[in-house]
C-alpha cells in the first residue's frame, strides 16, 4: 500500500512538472498527455525493474556506462568531421549515444548473472543473507531428497551451486557407463526442481580454486569464504567441514533424527522378509528402510508377526531394532500349519542319524 501511494505521488510530481515547464507552449493538453504517458512509462520501468536481480541490474548498469564512454569516444571523432549542417553533426552524436547505450544496456543486463558478487568483498550482500546461504554437494544432488526437503519449506534461502560442481555433473553425465550417465542426468533434473520451488533461490557461483584439485576442499574453501554451510549427505566431507570450522547439514543425519523412536518392551508388527545371520532369526525392515532382526522368527519368512522390541541399537549407518517372536505364539502359529510346515526346519545331526539306523539293524538281527 505504501508502494502504490508513492507511485502516485510521483505521477503527480510529473504532471505538476509538466503544468509549469510547458514543453509544448500552452497546449495544456498536448502537455498533460505527455506527461502522462511519460509518468506510465517510468511506472512500469520502476515494476519490471524490481523483479531482475542485483546480478542483472549491476550488469545492465556496468554495460550502458561503457556504452556511454564508447559513444563519447566515438562522439570526438565525429566533431572533427566537417558535415555541411551542423544539426546533422548533433544528430548522428545524439544517435550513437542513444545506440551504444542501448546496446551496452542489453548486452549487460544478459551476462550480469556471471557476475561474482563475493568479489565485491560483500558490498553488495547483506551478511545474513550469506549466512542463510547453504552450498550443495554433488552427492546431495544426486541423490534428489533436498529438492524433497525444499518443497516441505524446511530448506529456504539461497542454494549456492559453485561452477565446479555443476562441471562435476555434466562429466558424469557424459560418462560412457549407463549407471553413472543416469545419476549425472537425474541430478540435473534435480537441480530444475529446485529452481521451480518458491522460496528458494539457486545461485550459481563461478568461484573457483585452481590451486586446490579435490571438489570437496573446494567445496569447503567456497563455504568458509562465503560464511556459508555445505549441504551433503558425504561422511568423509561432513568431518572434514567440522574440523575445518564449517557448519554442515547432512541430509542422512536429518533422515535418522525423523525416525520413529522406539522403546524396548513395544510391540510392532513387521513382515519377515529374510532369515538373519544367527539362528533361527528373521529380518525385517520399516517403512523408512530401518532394519529389525527378530528372535525366534525363522519360521515364520513371508507373514506378518506381532513383536516384541528388546533393544534399539544407533549405528552410524543408521538405526537396527532387535526383537523377539514369542514361544508360544510360534507355537500357536506353528499348530495352524499345514503338516509339511510343521516338520523340524534342519535336519538331526548325522551322528544321531547313524545311531538310528544301527538300532535298526540290530533290531532286524534279533
Amino acid at each position: 500500500m505504501d508502494l502504490w501511494l508513492i507511485r502516485a505521488l510521483l505521477f503527480a510530481a510529473i504532471l505538476v512538472s509538466g503544468y509549469y515547464v510547458r514543453p509544448f507552449g500552452s497546449d495544456l493538453i498536448l502537455t498533460f498527455s505527455f506527461s502522462a504517458i511519460l509518468g506510465f512509462i517510468i511506472l512500469l520501468a520502476e515494476m519490471r525493474i524490481r523483479k531482475l536481480s542485483l546480478k542483472t541490474l549491476l550488469g545492465a548498469a556496468m554495460g550502458s556506462i561503457l556504452g556511454i564512454i564508447g559513444a563519447s569516444l566515438i562522439s570526438v571523432v565525429i566533431g572533427r568531421m566537417r558535415f555541411v549542417h551542423s544539426e546533422t553533426e548533433t544528430f548522428v552524436q545524439l544517435l550513437i549515444l542513444i545506440l551504444m547505450a542501448y546496446v551496452g544496456l542489453v548486452s549487460g543486463a544478459n551476462k550480469g548473472e556471471y557476475l561474482d558478487l563475493a568479489s565485491f568483498g560483500g558490498f553488495f550482500t547483506d551478511n545474513s543473507v550469506r549466512k542463510s546461504s547453504k552450498v550443495l554437494d554433488t552427492s546431495v544432488i544426486i541423490d534428489g531428497r533436498v529438492a524433497d526437503i525444499c518443497k516441505t519449506g524446511f530448506l529456504e534461502g539461497t542454494l549456492v551451486v559453485p561452477h565446479f560442481v555443476l562441471r562435476e555433473l555434466q562429466q558424469i553425465a557424459d560418462s560412457a557407463d549407463s549407471a553413472k550417465r543416469n545419476r549425472g542426468r537425474r541430478g540435473l533434473d534435480v537441480l530444475e526442481k529446485i529452481k521451480s520451488v518458491s522460496g528458494v533461490t539457486v545461485q550459481i557461483v563461478e568461484k573457483d580454486y585452481p590451486d586446490v584439485k579435490e571438489v570437496d576442499l573446494k567445496l569447503i574453501e567456497l563455504a568458509k569464504e562465503m560464511t556459508a554451510k555445505i549441504v551433503t549427505n558425504d561422511f568423509n566431507l561432513n568431518k572434514v567441514s567440522q574440523l575445518r570450522g564449517v557448519e554442515v547439514l547432512n541430509i542422512n543425519e536429518l533422515a535418522n533424527a525423523l525416525k520413529p523412536v522406539v522403546l524396548p518392551g513395544e510391540t510392532m508388527k513387521v513382515f519377515i522378509l529374510k532369515e538373519g545371520k544367527e539362528y533361527n532369526q528373521g529380518v525385517a525392515y520399516l517403512d523408512d528402510g530401518t532394519m529389525v532382526v527378530v528372535d525366534n522368527a525363522r519360521r515364520m519368512i513371508g507373514k506378518t508377526i506381532a513383536t516384541q522390541v528388546t533393544s534399539v541399537l544407533q549405528t552410524t549407518a543408521g538405526k537396527m531394532i532387535f526383537g523377539r517372536f514369542p514361544e508360544e505364539a510360534e507355537a500357536g502359529a506353528g499348530s495352524q500349519l499345514p503338516k509339511q510346515d510343521r516338520r523340524p526346519y534342519d535336519k538331526p545331526p548325522l551322528a544321531s542319524r547313524v545311531g538310528a539306523e544301527d538300532e535298526k539293524e540290530r533290531v532286524k538281527g534279533r
